[in-house]
This record gives C-alpha cells, structure tokens and sequence, in this order.
C-alpha cells in the first residue's frame, strides 16, 4: 500500500513539473513577442535612438551620396573613353557616307559613259544614213583638184587648183542679209554643257543636218581651231568635209578629208574621211587610179577601225573602178 502511495506521489510530481514547463515555454514566447514589439514601437517614436538596448531589426537602404556641385561626374579615363567611343561612332558614318558617294559616283561615270557611246553611234549612224542617200544625187564638180592619201595623191593635191575659199564672215552675213535664214538658224538648239568642243561639234551637226552648210562649216572650223587635241576635233574635220560634198563643193570636200587623214592620223574618223574622199574624187571625175589607191590606203591602214557597212562599201567601190586585186 505504501508503494502504491509513492508511485501515485511520483506520477503527481511528473504531471506537475511537465505543466510548470509548458506554463515556462508559453510565458517565454509571451515575453519575447512583448520584446520585439516594444522595440518596434521604439524605432518607430523614436528613430535614431540607442541600439545598444534596441538593435534595429531591418537596417535601412543607404542612399547613394550626391556629388558636391563642381565636382567631375567621372573619372578623366571613363570621360576619354566615351569621347573615343562617339569618335569612333562619327568616323565608321562618314566612312560609310564617303562608300556611298563613290558608289553613286561611279554609277554615274557609267551612265555617261554609256550615253556617250549611245550618242556617238546615233550620231555616226545619221551621217553615214545622210551620205547614203546624198551619195547617188548629182552634183556638179567644181575645178578639178586631185587628194589621195600617198605621195603621188597629196602632190597631185599640192599642184591642183583649188576653187575659191569664202570668206570667214561669209555665213555671218549671208544670215544677216536673210530674215528667213536668221530665224533658220536660231531655231537650232545650241548644247551648253561643260565640254565646249563637244557642245561645238553637235551644234555644227544640227546645223549640218538643217542644211545650214555654210553656218556649219563656220562652228566646226572653230572646233578644229580651237581644240585640236580633242576627240571631237577628227568628227568636225570630217564632217566639214561631209557639208561640203553635200553643198556641191567637192574640190573643197577633198581638202577636208585629206586634212583630216594627216593631221588627225589616229582619229576616230579618220578612215572615214579616206573614204569620203573617194566620194569626192568620183564627183571630180578623177581616174580609177587615183580612187583604187585611196581604196588601198584605207584598207591597209586601218584594217581593224572600219566596219562591216564601210568594208562592203569598199569592195563595192573598188568593183566599180575595176582596182586590182591586192
């Protein structure tokens, strides 16, 4: 009985202290909750107090420091590295600009180029298209002078009689003295472009195509004088001597073509004139002789330069005058 009694006692104590434990464990987290609370209400009444006793829990974010007026807002090496940058940037757009202006440039030069190839073969087609059809029309011969392209031909052309040169104001004054004329003559265009000796060539030209010999021949002398070095001089010889052979002057026709073969040699119409200067030695009455030689000088001189048409056109001419074979 006395047992049962100490074991009942023991069992009471154990109840007792497991009690007292749990009623220590919840007066601990009571205590703790009061504590954190009341350190928050402190921080909040009173901020910026003693954290000795009320450590903050959160720490506040600190705020970047603003820079003192004056003072750099970067460092001298970041500073050159962005004006490095931003010249870099402005170099790599002019570079690409200057790529495409030169493209454009180029561009262009081609087009030119090819207007201008256009432009010489509509050109030399017109002439070559005016001889054919003003070549079978008759046309009374002046006085007899003899032209060819060797030694015997330019002698003969040394010896000859040439028909009487106008004067140089001659188409000046034959416009002045005709209302009709002057009014012919100004309707023709005149090229203003930055090449003068081409401009001088093309206007002789609509005015050769118009029929204005003599005012043609007056604006392609002036582009022989003035600039014999130009390409454009050896297309206005030979069209000099083209409006004369279509105006009824042969004997002058064949000063103009002979001069062009010597003087412009290697001109781009220099075969050209060779053969309009059979043309005009047909109209001259001059020997078979004479014509076949200048026949042979035009093939065995410019065998590469003359086309299909002139080379047909040659051998034509050359079974008319019965030349001998080379």
């Amino acid at each position: 009985m006395r047992t049962k009694l100490i074991r009942i006692a023991l069992l009471a104590g154990l109840s007792l202290s497991s009690t007292a434990a749990l009623a220590q464990s919840s007066i601990d987290g009571r205590v703790d909750r009061l504590e954190r609370e009341m350190r928050a209400v402190q921080r909040k009444v009173f901020p910026g107090g003693n954290g000795q006793y009320f450590p903050p829990d959160i720490s506040p974010q600190q705020a970047n420091p603003t820079p003192a007026p004056g003072s750099p807002s970067s460092t001298p090496v970041a500073d050159l590295n962005g004006r490095v940058s931003a010249l870099e940037g402005q170099l790599a757009t002019m570079t690409g600009q200057i790529e495409q202006t030169q493209y454009k440039l180029m561009q262009f030069e081609e087009a030119f180029s090819a207007y201008r190839r256009s432009t010489d073969a509509r050109l030399k087609a017109l002439e070559d298209g005016a001889a054919s059809t003003g070549g079978s029309a008759g046309i009374g011969p002046s006085a007899p002078i003899s032209s060819g392209a060797s030694g015997t031909t330019s002698a003969s052309a040394a010896t000859a009689k040439p028909a009487p040169v106008a004067k140089p104001t001659a188409s000046a004054t034959m416009t002045i003295n005709d209302p009709a004329r002057a009014r012919l003559v100004a309707a023709v265009e005149k090229p203003m472009t930055d090449d003068p000796a081409d401009d001088g060539y093309v206007y002789g030209y609509r005015l050769w195509q118009a029929k204005l010999y003599p005012e043609a021949q007056a604006a392609l002398k002036q582009v022989v004088a003035k600039y014999p070095t130009h390409r454009r001089a050896s297309w206005s010889q030979n069209l000099l001597g083209r409006s004369y052979l279509d105006e009824g002057k042969p004997s002058l026709a064949s000063l103009a073509f002979y001069e062009n073969y010597k003087k412009f040699h290697d001109g781009e119409r220099a075969p050209d004139s060779l053969y309009f200067l059979t043309i005009a030695l047909k109209k001259l009455g001059k020997p078979s002789a004479d014509i076949c030689q200048v026949y042979d000088e035009l093939l065995e001189v410019y065998p590469t330069k003359i086309t299909a048409q002139m080379k047909a056109d040659v051998a034509r001419g050359r079974t008319e005058e019965k030349c001998k074979a080379n």
